[in-house]
């Protein structure tokens, strides 16, 4: 540490060096002074006192830690959910074409023509789907369920339940536990 001097030079600005021992010699002093003067009551309130701070300042740490760990696994679920989205559009568009390889499919066949080569590309399709955890609504024979079915169409049966599933009109399908296109149902009523 520095101190000035008092003289008053012009041209040199007198400076005294203190020792960190005198310093510390000092400071030992005064803490030996202060602690001469309190009682061992005040003492252990002095010690009380810092051992509510320090608790004090563990809640507020482990408040934080909590605070930071529920943070964190917000934004690893709203990121999981953006990007869950984002591929739930694509499959959208995808599921388009695939029900237009589907539908060229069953043409073909009716038509005598080989489909082989269609059969593959559905197969690979296929592996897409699962790939990104789209699974197919299985409708037929079900009973309406209006969060995985849309009815377009209602014919009478009397031999079947009321709200029974006739026919697909167009599949439906579920990724990663929602519906994402519902399907297009015939139901039956007496």
């Amino acid at each position: 540490m520095f101190e000035l001097s008092n003289e008053n030079d012009t041209n040199e600005i007198p400076v005294n060096v203190i020792s960190e021992n005198q310093i510390n010699d000092s400071h030992d002093e005064s803490t030996q002074s202060v602690a001469e003067n309190l009682t061992l009551e005040q003492l252990e309130n002095l010690l009380e006192n810092e051992k509510q701070k320090v608790q004090d300042y563990e809640k507020k740490i482990k408040q934080v830690l909590a605070d930071y760990h529920n943070l964190t696994k917000k934004t690893q679920s709203d990121i999981e959910k953006g990007v869950n989205t984002k591929i739930d559009e694509f499959m959208l568009d995808f599921l388009k074409i695939y029900d237009d390889f589907i539908r060229a499919k069953q043409v073909f066949a009716e038509s005598n023509v080989n489909i082989e080569g269609l059969d593959s590309i559905l197969k690979n399709m296929d592996s897409l789907l699962v790939k990104y955890n789209i699974t197919p609504i299985d409708a037929l024979g079900e009973i309406f369920d209006p969060n995985f079915h849309e009815a377009i169409s209602i014919i009478t049966d009397s031999e079947l339940d009321d709200n029974t599933i006739t026919k697909e009109l167009r599949k439906g399908y579920i990724s990663h536990k929602s519906v994402i296109r519902p399907t297009l149902v015939e139901i039956s009523k007496k």
